[in-house]
């Protein structure tokens, strides 16, 4: 009578087995650090694995992919029961006699085959259920993980069209100071090959792992769905030749089922495999966020140091900031020259010029704490061309004009001048690459709208493929019960029970 409780005890399994190898209920709120490196490595003999994550490291990946142990070890258990079982069954027949068919027959009555009929039912349809869960979580685990591939890739491509943008400007600002400054050309020039290095350096790595990961996330869809769909394949041919009761495609199913329930173990194994994964990630996402500098992500997505991506951003800031006071200085140095207020200088059209940097000693960025009448840095060509004498003019013409900067100063002047112009257009795009802006924001992104959902994705997809594991394994039981209790028997297409006359001249027989 314990038999129709199959489905319930198969259940009550799914959720103990669940409980055993579900990570929140395993590792707690154990850092990711610590949770990686207690990690068993098959590579060094199962010693602890004692590394960070790194997904360049196939030490990590052995030793994550051991994680679905106990999928890939029933799979392999179940593979030889198989065989044993095979080779046990052929050598049985080949010896067997009549006389335990006919025992089987006077034994059993018809509620026997009631019970089993009801049972095979049951599990058909846990199975199928299991299935078409297997085929649901594949497709939302494969759009989840799409959409965070596809954030990852974005950001790379936006990082490196930020470091173009940099080549672009810095590379104009060096050729135009090389006549005045070779110095600081020169430093423009070594930053903007460093600049060089990076965006290739990027732009590889997104181009030759972007494949990689496409194909990644294609074969385990096409291995769930294809698997889940001949699952549902078999245990519909099962029900029917159950119903026809004919008994050597009865036999050719339960071995297609034996061999396509160790498949689904060994995706027991990977799907665990890859949740572990996705808990690894998606916990270094959220400590890169935390920290950016001390992370184990830094030899993927290297970002400066914090100290030193402050000194360049103060050593841009302390340079910029000087030179626009030098000019301001200027301005009130020739109006005391020539005797006019700053009223009036500021009527023949020149006025103080924009700082958009705060003063010693962090010289932040602040553009919207310019004054209202301030000039900005990119005006500036305009005005001095007012007050530019070119070699065509005389001196005295010049003077009497209000023109009293030389051609020369002048076109050093504006040199400088477009040089921290287009330092402040590509400032913003420098300081979101010293601190890692992009990717912190793009990481940030992932760990607070898309790690939650692509986690539980992967967690219900792997405990989807473990229900129908385990409900095959009873299913297929069941099958070998039912093939046993057939044979010999003369059944009429879709009855339950076996015809009494065909029973009855079996047992005739065997008293004869």
């Amino acid at each position: 009578m314990s038999k129709p409780n199959g489905p319930l005890v198969s259940f009550v399994f799914l959720l103990v087995f669940s409980s055993i190898f579900s990570p929140k209920l395993v590792f707690g709120s154990i850092p990711v650090h610590e949770r990686i490196i207690m990690r068993p490595d098959p590579l060094r003999h199962l010693k602890h694995y004692n590394d960070v994550f790194n997904v360049t490291n196939k030490h990590y990946w052995a030793s994550t992919a051991f994680t679905g142990i106990h999928g890939y070890a029933m799979a392999g258990v179940w593979t030889l029961c198989g065989v044993y079982l095979g080779i046990f069954m052929i050598f049985k027949n080949s010896i067997a006699s009549n006389e335990s068919s006919s025992s089987w027959l006077t034994v059993h009555s018809d509620r026997y085959f009631l019970l089993l009929f009801i049972l095979f039912l049951l599990l058909t349809l846990f199975a199928i259920i299991a299935a078409s869960f297997v085929i649901a979580a594949n497709q939302i685990s494969q759009h989840r993980t799409k959409k965070l591939k596809n954030t990852l890739v974005k950001a790379g491509h936006e990082v490196t069209q930020s470091i173009r943008r940099l080549i672009t400007k810095m590379t104009r600002m060096q050729y135009l100071l090389l006549p005045y400054d070779q110095k600081t050309s020169s430093r423009l020039n070594v930053t903007t090959h460093r600049l060089g290095r990076e965006s290739r350096m990027i732009r590889n790595f997104v181009r030759n792992h972007e494949h990689s990961l496409d194909v990644a996330i294609q074969v385990p869809y096409i291995a769930h769905l294809g698997i889940a769909s001949v699952n549902l394949l078999l245990l519909v041919a099962a029900l029917v030749l159950f119903l026809l009761h004919w008994q050597p495609g009865l036999i050719f199913i339960i071995v297609f089922c034996w061999i396509l329930t160790a498949l689904c173990w060994v995706l027991t194994g990977f799907d665990f495999f890859l949740h572990i994964f996705a808990e690894d990630t998606c916990s270094t996402f959220e400590d890169f966020v935390q920290e950016p500098y001390n992370n184990s992500l830094s030899s993927l997505l290297p970002c400066m140091s914090s100290r030193k991506s402050e000194k360049i951003l103060t050593e841009i800031g302390s340079t910029i900031h000087d030179f626009i006071g030098k000019l301001n200085s200027k301005i009130t140095e020739v109006c005391t020259t020539m005797g006019l207020s700053e009223e009036n200088f500021e009527m023949l059209g020149f006025k103080m010029i924009c700082d958009p940097f705060s003063g010693a000693p962090d010289f932040n960025y602040e553009p919207g704490d310019c004054a209202k009448d301030a000039i900005p840095i990119g005006k500036i060509p305009d005005i001095i061309s007012k007050f530019t004498c070119y070699k065509q003019n005389s001196t005295e013409a010049c003077l009497e004009n209000g023109k009293f900067l030389t051609e020369d100063a002048s076109n050093k002047a504006l040199a400088y001048s477009y040089t921290i112009e287009s330092m402040l257009d590509v400032y913003p795009d420098l300081q979101s690459l010293t601190e890692c802006t992009m990717v912190k924001n793009t990481f940030s992104e992932i760990s607070l709208n898309q790690c939650k959902p692509f986690r539980s994705s992967l967690l219900w997809q792997w405990a989807s493929v473990l229900s129908l594991s385990i409900s095959m394994v009873f299913l297929v039981f069941t099958l070998i019960l039912k093939a046993y209790q057939q044979r010999g028997r003369n059944f009429s297409i879709c009855s339950i029970f076996p015809n009494r006359s065909n029973s009855v001249n079996v047992e005739n027989q065997n008293v004869q």
